[in-house]
């Protein structure tokens, strides 16, 4: 159902997939490279909710209806992705029972990644939470040496980056990172985990957890949506009805 509508696209660094307050009209699944969902301050901040990789989809909450995207999508390592319109792919979502049980973990995956980054930007520091992005975007990248500039970075932590290049000298007296030249940071893994907070292996043991027993449960066999209960049509979204 979904491959003849898929486009293959590639994205470089610093595109603009989504932004906030946009009418989601594509939904992005990544075959490689990093997407940052980045959350838009009105004092001109931003900072980072969450990474998106080939394990997920970016715009995918338009499945659900008519929607504006809450975050702004920025590349920040660049890659490929499959992309589809999204009548497309909500045409599939009310026909398919195994199609709507993936969004369904995915979302609730996005989720708990949310809800847990907001503890930890509550309550660890710079450096360690420095520590839990740069073994995120190690995970997405197939080196040890991250395409990531200093500005990345701050805008990832929402900090200044005069706090990253601080930040970063105490991870390079740490031994997590080896080396830095302009555009690329070289890390040690190990050492990298011993620095970044215990957030990064929790959420990692919650998400193979989640995505191991949901994914793997045989979603009950249901008929397809029936066509009151289907997403509904964008021009309705303009107004309420009478």
């Amino acid at each position: 159902m979904l491959k003849p509508h898929l486009q293959n696209v590639a994205f470089g660094v610093d595109t603009v997939l989504l932004r906030s307050g946009d009418e989601i009209d594509q939904v992005y699944f990544p075959s490689s490279g990093a997407i940052a969902f980045m959350v838009d301050m009105p004092d001109g901040h931003t900072v980072a909710t969450t990474l998106m990789g080939p394990e997920g989809a970016v715009g995918v909450l338009a499945v659900l209806g008519p929607s504006r995207s809450p975050v702004t999508a920025t590349v920040r390592v660049a890659g490929t992705a499959l992309q589809i319109p999204v009548p497309k792919l909500q045409s599939a979502f009310a026909r398919s029972a195994a199609i709507r049980h993936v969004l369904h973990v995915h979302v609730r995956t996005q989720l708990l990644q949310l809800q847990h980054v907001a503890a930890c930007n509550a309550l660890h520091s710079v450096e360690r939470r420095m520590g839990r992005w740069l073994l995120e975007l190690h995970d997405r990248v197939a080196a040890d040496v991250l395409p990531l500039t200093q500005e990345a970075l701050a805008q990832l932590l929402g900090v200044r980056r005069t706090t990253v290049t601080l930040t970063m000298s105490r991870l390079r007296a740490a031994g997590a990172i080896r080396s830095e030249r302009r555009g690329f940071i070289e890390i040690d893994r190990n050492r990298l985990e011993n620095v970044a907070c215990e957030c990064y292996a929790v959420m990692q043991a919650r998400l193979g957890r989640s995505y191991d027993e949901e994914l793997s449960a045989v979603p009950r066999a249901a008929a397809p949506l029936q066509a009151d209960a289907t997403v509904p049509e964008r021009k309705a979204a303009s107004g309420p009805k009478e």
